[in-house]
């Protein structure tokens, strides 16, 4: 999941700068495509920082809860210990 959401991000950030590049700096073509896939790669990495980061607290927060419903599990109804 995590590689998807970066590549995403990655072709999305891409897309807005060839249109951004091309249509609104006047830019070449080569200039617009090279700063587009600079774009893309440094989104891309960004993207797998932050979902890589996003899935280990999803992870930790999983693992608490679970923990947490387990050790509720065992009292016994009524016990407010």
């Amino acid at each position: 999941m995590v590689n998807r959401m970066a590549a995403v991000t990655a072709l999305l950030a891409f897309v807005v700068c060839l249109i951004v590049g091309g249509l609104g700096a006047d830019n070449t073509f080569a200039t617009t495509v090279e700063r587009a896939l600079a774009a893309m790669g440094a989104t891309l990495v960004i993207g797998l920082i932050v979902g890589s980061m996003a899935r280990k607290m999803l992870e930790e927060n999983v693992q608490s809860q679970a923990q947490t419903i387990k050790k509720n599990w065992s009292k016994p109804p009524g016990d407010d210990r």
